[in-house]
């Protein structure tokens, strides 16, 4: 969760009231915050020894889906409305009267869809900083960069004082070469192909480089006279820096995400929209797309939705009037009205500062909060059920007794691997439809989701080498491969595996393993080409790189026909295809040279998926 730090006797100004720490601290927990520290000590010390000190600070932790207390201008905006001291803030875009109704205009250019596509701004008018407000503006900047933002890659802001410009803006994207301007706290251009070896070694900014370093082209925005404003995601130009004395504010945002674009630029502009001389008032800014298209932005319109009084009584245990929920509400920004037709419904219109809200369960917990989490009726629930296992987990926890009680050890690896050790390591190729890929990946060896089981095994005996042969060991755990069928795109899948390394290869001991579980499974063997057998399992030779030459074989499953009614002739011809489901061996030296084990191994790795019917819940009478 983000901390935000607030001048402490700032926020009792804003709250008109003097909190003790207990005091505050009860507040933020009402209101679902969490009062990290109060620096009053500490400053009050250092100041009686004389040294340097700064105001008191309160840290408060704020959840992370609350872009619109990241600064102490939306929490005392939030808190104030929570205690009913105010109304909730109606914000308003009015073009500047210097324009006659004309609005700034800011045209994209096709070439950016090449490295960030998205564009929005938005203008403070006639705004009034002071030190702290506007060291408030820069943090809040930075805070969202950090979080919402995934720093920079997604979203990136710039600030400049309008004043030093000359609209219409053109947000364009050049090669490095053809971009060259005065960044931020420097004396001398460069090109943009040299800022990125200037700000190399540069410890805030070096981080933000490889967003567009191997990018062809970089963005880049100008004003009408092609003064740069700034080089978005990294830097903005020094010629439009904001200062103390900054009255008029052009703030540029650049995205990847067109959704979170439209939240940064409406939490910036609408938190400190306070200070123009007009509050609350935003001068929007006209965007012209390279299609021809225009939009306004920022768009601060509200959402609208409809909640449910039953709903809301049903899950919080209470039994209050429409009306009386429309007030909890609206101490949370939610302005909702009773609907005239339906006395169950509530008309809610939800502002453009929270869009965190999503779900009418969302709209529910903020009536929970209002109403005070403490003051919720404590009941017994309706109902009495027993929890029962899954299936599969059922299955993986007989794999995990029989396999122990043959005096294998269970180890438990990491589900996330490196593209090598899941598919080269193996002499596996990657056709690019199976494994789930990290997209940024912190370290090589977490680069993708697994879609084997034995890559964790062999690194297991490989960091175990010193251990007594034979090792014995196997997991039961989920792999992860891709289906476009589902939403999520991915799924998951409940493997059982065991390796053995011993001087001799053992392929023998893992058969035993795999023909053990299938008695307890009381799944018979049978044989390859056995058209009468209606039910079991068998094994027949594979060709398979991962494993020594004629040392390999497929683990096929064929399932029984559910219906017992019917006669052994018609369960005949329903009898299926056999289902592989798995393969066990030798594994080829090769695969154990990359691995570095320098004995023989065999692998086994099967679904448990097929099985999950043979294991029938234990029902337990309550």
């Amino acid at each position: 969760m983000p901390t935000v730090a607030v001048d402490k006797a700032d926020l009792w100004d804003r709250l008109g009231h003097v909190y003790s720490t207990e005091e505050f601290d009860q507040l933020c927990f009402d209101y679902g915050l969490e009062l990290d520290e109060d620096t009053t000590e500490e400053s009050e010390e250092a100041r009686k020894r004389g040294l340097p000190f700064e105001r008191p600070q309160l840290k408060i932790e704020v959840p992370a889906n609350r872009y619109d207390l990241l600064c102490i201008e939306g929490i005392s905006r939030a808190l104030r409305l929570y205690l009913g001291k105010d109304k909730a803030v109606q914000y308003k875009l009015v073009p500047s009267p210097s324009q006659e109704s004309i609005l700034l205009t800011t045209t994209v250019t096709a070439d950016t869809g090449k490295i960030r596509p998205y564009f929005a701004a938005a203008i403070l008018r006639n705004i009034t900083f002071t030190p702290r407000s506007y060291a408030s503006f820069i943090d809040l900047q930075e805070k969202l960069h950090q979080n919402l933002c995934r720093r920079r890659q997604l979203v990136s802001m710039g600030t400049h004082d309008l004043d030093t410009l000359k609209p219409p803006f053109r947000y364009e994207a050049r090669t490095p070469d053809n971009i060259k301007f005065k960044p931020l706290g420097k004396d001398k251009e460069y090109t943009a192909r040299e800022l990125m070896t200037l700000y190399d070694s540069d410890k805030h900014l070096s981080k933000y480089l490889p967003i567009i370093r191997d990018s062809p082209v970089y963005p880049i925005i100008y004003d009408q006279n092609d003064t740069v404003l700034s080089m978005p995601p990294i830097i903005n130009s020094e010629h439009s820096k904001i200062t103390l004395n900054t009255r008029n504010v052009f703030l540029d945002v650049t995205a990847t995400d067109e959704t979170k674009l439209a939240i940064v630029v409406n939490i910036v502009a609408t938190m400190f929209s306070e200070y123009c001389s007009e509050p609350y008032v935003i001068e929007p800014v006209k965007i012209v797309f390279p299609d021809g298209t225009t939009k306004i932005t920022p768009d601060i319109s509200s959402r609208h939705t409809i909640a449910h009084t039953s709903y809301i009584n049903s899950c919080t245990g209470l039994s209050l009037p429409t009306a009386e929920i429309s007030t909890l509400l609206r101490k949370m920004s939610l302005i909702s009205t009773p609907s005239k037709t339906n006395p169950d419904e509530l008309s809610v219109e939800i502002p453009c500062t929270r869009p965190d809200i999503f779900h009418e369960c969302d709209i529910m917990e903020d009536a929970a909060i209002a109403y005070g989490f403490n003051n919720l009726p404590k009941t017994f629930p309706s109902t009495n059920t027993v929890a029962q296992p899954l299936a599969v987990s059922r299955l993986s926890d007989l794999v995990r007794r029989e396999w122990a009680l043959a005096g294998w050890v269970e180890v438990l690896p990491f589900i996330l691997c490196s593209h090598e050790e899941n598919f080269e390591w193996l002499n596996r190729d990657d056709d690019g439809t199976q494994a789930v890929k990290i997209a940024n990946p912190k370290t090589l060896e977490f680069q993708v989701v697994r879609t084997s089981l034995i890559p964790g095994l062999l690194k297991t005996i490989r960091e175990n080498r010193s251990h007594a042969l034979p090792v014995r060991i196997f997991e039961t755990s989920d792999v992860v491969v891709k289906d476009e069928a589902l939403e999520r795109q991915a799924r998951n899948i409940r493997h059982a595996a065991a390796v053995w390394c011993n001087k001799t290869a053992g392929f023998e001991v893992v058969h035993g393993l795999l023909d053990r579980i299938m008695q307890m499974l009381e799944v018979p063997r049978i044989l390859h080409g056995d058209n009468n057998a209606q039910h079991g399992y068998y094994i027949k030779e594979r060709s398979d790189p991962t494993f020594f030459p004629g040392r390999a074989a497929t683990i096929y499953y064929r399932s029984a026909p559910n219906n017992t009614t019917l006669t052994s002739k018609i369960k005949s011809a329903l009898v299926s295809h056999d289902v592989e489901i798995g393969v066990l061996g030798v594994l080829h030296p090769s695969v154990l040279e990359k691995f570095e084990i320098g004995f023989p191994c065999s692998a086994l790795e099967f679904t448990l998926e097929p099985f999950k019917k043979e294991v029938q819940p234990v029902w337990i009478n309550p």
